[in-house]
């Protein structure tokens, strides 16, 4: 299976590229930090290193030794998995979850830095994730080209005018989805042509396409919005680079066209799955953007800055999303966060590992339904939007999974298909 490969293969060459990074910034950490810094490198690459080794020799799972705030809940997740293994020893590496021990490297990857302060803020996939934003320039700037031009004259649009900028701005939002850099163990996966030169021809392969019925959740809200009511669209992030730009315009898209008032960003507390946004993602790419020198792309930068000062774009990030639990715990792992996602009106959530969560990553029949899948998760109205790049899919006509699998047996994982799949809260 596609679990199989990412723990044989992927996730060994992530942290030999992880250990390669912290020894390039030797350097840099000595400047910082004198002696301590350079203890504290060889300290992390060696928690890092035995990591590597235990997880290719098929090691039991170890509890966390750490003293940051999640590390209870993991430990306590850790038993959970104990108890489940009914009577086969230890979980270990290749013995568990996919979804479980690919987080859990992740996270034993913070361990070895919070083990290793003055260095225990260091981001080691940082470089990636500005690489990815600066090799996919061309990209950027066809996209805030677009979209600057676009709103000049935004206020003349007719309804059915807008819904087809909102369908062109969401698909360049799935489509942004294919950039990731866990999925490709880090190596360049930029966004170099325009995405939305290519839109018409991707639209076949968006296996599950709910456009109509997000379109139809956003204008009924609108009308029924009173002047006290607000109307907020929470988008649950992925990756940093060139996705987020494109969620950052179908942001602004939505507020600008009046169908939100507010949105709600939430990234992820640590550097999470190599490319995934944490706040100092969010903010570098904005300022990026700010003091690009490129006309629109400045233009989108400073207005974005203004939203965020304005209060009408809030960023998020809250623990839970970095923890292995799919979504269908959070009401009693964080209800704190489950009672925020309630206030939305519409929760977007981008991405595969987004969709793993929410569907439990199981091995489900293709044609099960979404909300069956979702498991009774459903605080808001909401809709994913991911490439596939893991085998796990629900909510397909009966009999067109099994038809492209005959053809393209790697259809799950290769990031072709895409899906806009919709569940109106219950």
């Amino acid at each position: 299976s596609f679990a199989y490969v990412t723990i044989k293969d992927r996730l060994p060459q992530i942290l030999t590229k992880v250990i390669d990074t912290l020894h390039r910034h030797k350097n840099e950490f000595f400047e910082d930090h004198g002696e301590k810094g350079v203890e504290a490198e060889k300290r992390a690459i060696s928690f890092l290193s035995k990591l590597r080794n235990e997880l290719q020799t098929d090691k039991p799972v170890t509890p966390l030794e750490d003293e940051l705030a999640d590390a209870a809940l993991w430990n306590q997740y850790l038993d959970y998995q104990r108890n489940l293994s009914t009577g086969n020893g230890e979980p270990s590496w290749f013995q568990s979850p996919w979804l479980y021990v690919e987080c859990y490297m992740y996270r034993r990857i913070q361990s070895a830095l919070a083990q290793s302060p003055p260095i225990d803020n260091f981001d080691v996939f940082k470089e990636g994730k500005a690489q990815n934003f600066f090799e996919s320039q061309q990209a950027v700037i066809a996209l805030c080209t677009y979209f600057q031009e676009l709103l000049k004259n935004i206020k003349d649009l007719d309804e059915k005018q807008l819904k087809g900028e909102f369908f062109n701005l969401l698909q360049v939002a799935l489509w942004g989805n294919k950039c990731d850099l866990s999925f490709s163990a880090g190596e360049d996966s930029s966004q170099k042509s325009s995405p939305l030169e290519s839109l018409q021809d991707l639209l076949p392969y968006i296996l599950v396409n709910d456009m109509e019925k997000l379109w139809s959740l956003l204008i009924d809200t609108k009308k029924r919005a009173t002047d006290k009511s607000i109307v907020r669209v929470d988008i649950i992030l992925d990756n940093a680079g060139f996705e987020l730009v494109t969620d950052l315009v179908l942001a602004d898209f939505l507020l600008s066209s009046k169908l939100a008032d507010e949105i709600h960003f939430h990234g992820k507390s640590i550097p999470w799955y190599v490319s995934d946004t944490t706040k100092h993602d969010f903010n570098w790419t904005i300022k990026q953007l700010q003091s690009a020198n490129h006309m629109w792309m400045s233009r989108c930068g400073i207005n974005w800055e203004g939203n965020l000062k304005r209060g009408v774009w809030v960023f998020h990030d809250h623990m839970f999303w970095t923890l292995p639990h799919e979504f269908a715990s959070m009401a009693k792992v964080a209800p704190d966060l489950y009672a925020e996602l309630q206030k939305s009106n519409l929760l977007l959530f981008k991405g595969d590992l987004n969709y793993r969560k929410l569907a439990g990553d199981r091995k489900w029949e293709y044609s099960v339904p979404f909300s069956q899948a979702l498991n009774k998760f459903h605080p808001a109205p909401l809709c994913s939007l991911r490439t596939l790049k893991s085998d796990i899919q629900v909510g397909l006509r009966p009999g067109q999974g099994e038809q492209i699998q005959a053809s393209e047996p790697e259809w799950m994982i290769s990031g072709k298909y895409g899906v806009v799949q919709f569940h109106a809260a219950v």
